[in-house]
C-alpha cells in the first residue's frame, strides 16, 4: 500500500510538472519512484521507465539514459506473463534508441523479437498493429545495410498484417514503402514499373476522408511518383504529379496556418476563462465560443495526433513538434514521418526546379531556389548549424538531420550553379560553388557523395569560362569519385567534350580513347541523359574527322533524346548548332538557316550567350557560302556585341577571387571527423537517398527510423555549359 500511494503521488506531481512544462521537475519525480528504496510493483515501475524515455527522447538528447531505463523495462516484464502492450511499447522505444545510437544489429535482433512474440498473442487488431510497427522499423535496418530484397520481404510482411485488419491506409503506406525500395534498387524497369502500378490500385480504395488523416501519405505517394517518372526522363507525366504537389503544399500550409491561429486563439479563451471575476453570462457565451473553437482545430487535426497517452516517439530526431509542423504516414502505432514536413516543402520546391530548369523557367526556379534554401537555413539554424558550425561540433544524435537538410542545401546550390551557368551568369555560378565547396569542407563525412557533384560543376564551370584542359581535368576526377557507371559515362562523355574544344592532336587522342568505349557500352547503361551526353561527344567527334554523313545520324538521335526524353532546351539548342554546321558543311543552306534560327531562338530565351555566339559565327559562315553580304554584315555586328558582352561577362568572372580556386587542377581538400564515419554509414549506405534523378550525383545510405521512411538521395545527371 505504501508504495501504491507513494507511486501515485509522484505521477501526480510528475502530471502537474508536465502541464507547466517544466520537464526537468517532471523527469526527476518519476525518477525517484525508479530510484527508491520503497518495493514498487513491477508494473509501475515499467510504465514509471516506459513514461521516462519518452520524455527523454521528446525533449533531450539523453539516448543513452533512456536506452537504460528501457533494457531495465525489457528485463522486469520477462516476468510479467502478458502485459503485451507494455512488451511491444518498450520493444518499439527501444529499438528507436537502437536505431539514434547506429546500433544496428542489436536494433535488428530486437525486432526479430518483438515480431516473435506479436506472432505468438492473440492475433486481434492490436497485435497485426504492432507487427506493422516493427515490420517497418526491420525494413529500415535492412535498408541501411543495402539489404534491398530482406527491405522488400519485412516490408511485404506488414503489407499483410495491414490486410488482415483491412486496413487501407496502412496497406498503402507499406506499398508506398516497397516502390521506394525498388525505386532504389531498380533492378529492372518491370518490377519498378509493376510497383507504382500496385500504389495506383491501392490509393484508390482509400476513401479521402482517410487520407485526409494522413497527409504525408499523400506527399510521399506523390514524390516516388515523380521520382520515378524523372528517372525515366518522362518530364511530361514528372510535371503532373509536380503541380500536384505543389498544390497540396500551399493547401496545407494554409491549413496549418488556420490551425495555428484557432489553437492561438484558444489559448486567449481559456485565460480570459480562467478568471474568478467573469460574469456567468460572459463565461457561457467564452465556453460556447471556445467548444466550437475546439470543433475546427478537431476537424483539422489528424485523428492519430490527439492521443496523449501514445508513448510512441512519433516525432523526428528528438525534438517534440506540434502536429501542425508533421506530415504523418499512417496512424498510430506507426505514427511516422517519411521526412519532416520543412523538408518535404523544400523537396516540393526543388522537384520544381527540377522540372521547370531545363524548361528555361528560370524566373520560377529563382523564387523556389530561394524558397527552399530559407527553409533548410532557418531549419540548420534551429539545429544550431550556423556558419562556424562544423562537422566535429555535432552532437551524435543530431548528424542524421541535420544531414536531410545539408544534403537538401546542396541539392539546391547545385540546381542553381546548373541554372547560373546556363544563363552565363559566371559570377552568381562561382558564388553558389564556393559555397558547395564551403559547406563539403564543413561536413565532408556528411556530405562525401557530394564530392562528385562539386567537381562535375568545376569541370562545367571551367568549360563555361574557357579553361578546357581543366574542365577536362574535373570531369576525370569527377568520373574516379562516383561507383555509378552511368555517372562515370556522363562525366567521361564532358570531359571528351572538353577535349575536343582544345582541338590539338594530343588532346583529339585523349576524347577518341574516352569517346571510343563508352559508345560501345550505351546499351548497358540506365538511361537516356548518359546516351545522349555520349551521342553529343560522338557527334562532335565524326565532326571532327570529317565522318559527316555518320555525325548527322548520331546527332539527330541525340536530338531526339534531348528533345523527346528530357524537354531540355540548352541541350536540344546546341545539337541544333551542330546539326546546322553539318547542313552548311553538306552545303545544304536552306536546312542549315532553318535549324540555327530555331537554335539562336532557343539560346535567346535561355540568355545562352556562349550558344548564342556560335550561332551567329555559323550564320556568317552561311551567308558568306550565299554571297549575301548586307545580312553577313549586319549579323557580324550583332555578334560583335554579343562578344563583348561575352568577354565583359568572362572578365568579371576571372578577376573573382574565387576564379583560381575552382579552375585549379587539384581535388578538395577535406578532414573527416574519426567519430562521423560510422554515422556517415548510416547516412549513405542506401545508395539511393531521396533518388532525384535530374540533379548530378549524389548517392548513399541514410538513416531511417521507423518514422522516417526510407530516406535516401540518388541523384541523376544534369547537363550545364557545353560550348564548343
Amino acid at each position: 500500500m505504501e508504495g501504491a500511494a507513494v507511486a501515485e503521488g509522484l505521477w501526480g506531481l510528475a502530471d502537474h510538472h508536465e502541464k507547466l512544462g517544466d520537464m526537468g521537475k517532471t523527469i526527476k519525480c518519476l525518477e525517484a519512484i525508479c530510484q527508491s528504496q520503497i518495493s514498487f510493483l513491477p508494473l509501475v515501475e515499467v510504465k514509471t521507465r516506459l513514461r521516462v524515455s519518452a520524455l527523454l527522447l521528446r525533449y533531450s538528447h539523453n539516448v543513452n539514459h533512456a536506452k537504460s531505463h528501457l533494457e531495465r523495462s525489457l528485463l522486469l516484464l520477462k516476468s510479467i506473463p502478458s502485459s503485451f502492450d507494455l512488451k511491444f511499447r518498450t520493444f518499439s522505444l527501444l529499438s528507436h534508441c537502437y536505431h539514434l545510437l547506429a546500433s544496428f544489429p542489436p536494433q535488428r535482433n530486437l525486432l526479430l523479437k518483438a515480431l516473435e512474440l506479436a506472432s505468438s498473442v492473440p492475433q486481434d487488431v492490436s497485435a497485426y498493429l504492432w507487427s506493422c510497427n516493427f515490420n517497418s522499423q526491420l525494413a529500415n535496418t535492412f535498408i541501411i545495410q543495402a539489404d534491398f530484397p530482406s527491405s522488400l520481404s519485412a516490408l511485404d510482411s506488414g503489407f499483410l498484417s495491414a490486410s488482415h485488419i483491412c486496413f487501407p491506409e496502412l496497406q498503402m503506406f507499406f506499398t508506398a514503402s516497397m516502390l521506394h525500395v525498388h525505386i532504389m534498387q531498380w533492378t529492372d524497369d518491370y518490377s519498378v514499373e509493376k510497383a507504382v502500378q500496385r500504389c495506383d490500385d491501392i490509393w484508390q480504395t482509400i476513401s479521402s476522408d482517410k487520407t485526409e488523416r494522413c497527409p504525408g501519405l499523400f506527399f510521399y505517394n506523390e514524390m516516388l511518383h515523380v521520382f520515378y517518372r524523372l528517372r525515366l526522363c518522362d518530364y511530361k507525366n514528372a510535371q503532373h504529379h509536380v503541380d500536384r504537389l505543389d498544390q497540396a503544399m500551399n493547401a496545407h500550409s494554409h491549413k496549418m496556418l488556420e490551425a495555428q491561429q484557432l489553437q492561438h486563439d484558444l489559448t486567449s479563451l481559456d485565460h480570459s476563462l480562467s478568471r474568478y471575476d467573469l460574469p456567468s453570462r460572459e463565461r457561457a457565451a467564452l465556453s460556447d465560443r471556445r467548444s466550437q473553437l475546439q470543433d475546427r482545430v478537431n476537424a483539422l487535426s489528424p485523428s492519430s495526433t490527439t492521443a496523449a497517452n501514445s508513448l510512441e516517439p512519433a516525432f523526428f530526431g528528438n525534438m517534440d513538434r506540434a502536429w501542425t509542423e508533421r506530415l504523418l504516414l499512417s496512424q498510430s502505432p506507426i505514427d511516422g514521418e517519411w521526412l519532416p514536413k520543412s523538408a518535404i516543402y523544400a523537396l516540393v520546391h526543388l522537384m520544381v526546379v527540377i522540372s521547370g530548369r531545363p524548361k528555361g523557367l528560370f524566373k520560377e526556379c529563382s523564387k523556389r531556389i530561394e524558397s527552399g534554401m530559407h527553409i533548410i537555413q532557418d531549419e540548420l539554424v534551429k539545429l544550431g548549424i550556423t556558419d562556424e558550425v562544423r562537422e566535429a561540433d555535432l552532437r551524435h544524435t543530431a548528424i542524421w538531420m541535420s544531414g536531410i537538410y545539408l544534403m537538401l542545401q546542396m541539392q539546391f546550390l547545385e540546381n542553381k550553379v546548373a541554372l547560373e551557368l546556363t544563363r552565363s551568369e559566371y559570377v552568381e555560378a562561382q558564388e553558389a560553388l564556393v559555397e558547395m565547396k564551403n559547406l563539403f569542407t564543413r561536413f565532408p563525412t556528411i556530405l562525401q557523395a557530394s564530392e562528385c557533384v562539386i567537381e562535375m560543376l568545376r569541370g562545367q564551370y571551367s568549360h563555361s569560362v574557357g579553361c578546357y584542359s581543366e574542365a577536362a581535368f574535373h570531369s576525370i576526377e569527377a568520373s574516379k569519385l562516383t561507383e555509378s557507371k552511368s555517372l562515370q559515362a556522363t562525366c567521361q562523355a564532358f570531359a571528351a567534350v572538353s577535349y575536343l574544344t582544345i582541338g590539338d592532336a594530343d588532346s583529339s587522342s585523349k576524347a577518341l580513347d574516352l569517346i571510343g568505349p563508352l559508345y560501345g557500352m550505351t546499351n548497358s547503361l540506365s538511361g537516356v541523359r548518359e546516351e545522349a551526353s555520349i551521342l553529343f561527344a560522338y557527334g562532335l567527334l565524326l565532326m571532327k574527322q570529317q565522318d559527316l554523313q555518320e555525325a548527322r545520324n548520331r546527332l539527330a538521335k541525340g536530338l531526339q533524346i534531348a528533345h523527346t526524353h528530357m524537354s531540355n532546351l540548352q541541350l536540344v539548342s546546341q545539337y541544333l548548332t551542330l546539326l546546322g554546321n553539318l547542313a552548311l558543311s553538306l552545303h545544304d543552306t536552306v536546312q542549315a538557316r532553318e535549324i540555327l534560327r530555331s537554335s539562336l531562338t532557343l539560346a535567346k530565351k535561355l540568355s545562352d550567350i556562349p550558344t548564342q555566339l556560335w550561332v551567329l559565327s555559323s550564320f556568317t559562315a552561311l551567308y558568306q557560302q550565299l554571297g549575301e553580304k548586307g545580312s553577313e554584315m549586319e549579323n557580324e555586328e550583332h555578334r560583335k556585341k554579343k562578344w563583348d558582352e561575352m568577354q565583359s561577362r568572362l572578365a568579371e568572372a576571372r578577376g573573382s577571387i574565387h576564379h583560381i580556386e575552382l579552375v585549379e587542377k587539384a581535388r578538395l581538400e577535406m578532414h573527416k571527423v574519426e567519430g562521423a564515419q560510422e554515422q556517415a554509414e548510416v547516412t549513405y549506405g542506401m545508395q539511393a537517398s531521396l533518388d532525384i534523378p535530374e540533379s548530378v550525383g549524389i548517392e548513399g545510405p541514410s538513416p531511417a527510423q521507423y518514422s522516417s521512411r526510407l530516406v535516401g538521395l540518388d541523384t541523376g545527371k544534369r547537363w550545364g555549359k557545353r560550348r564548343v
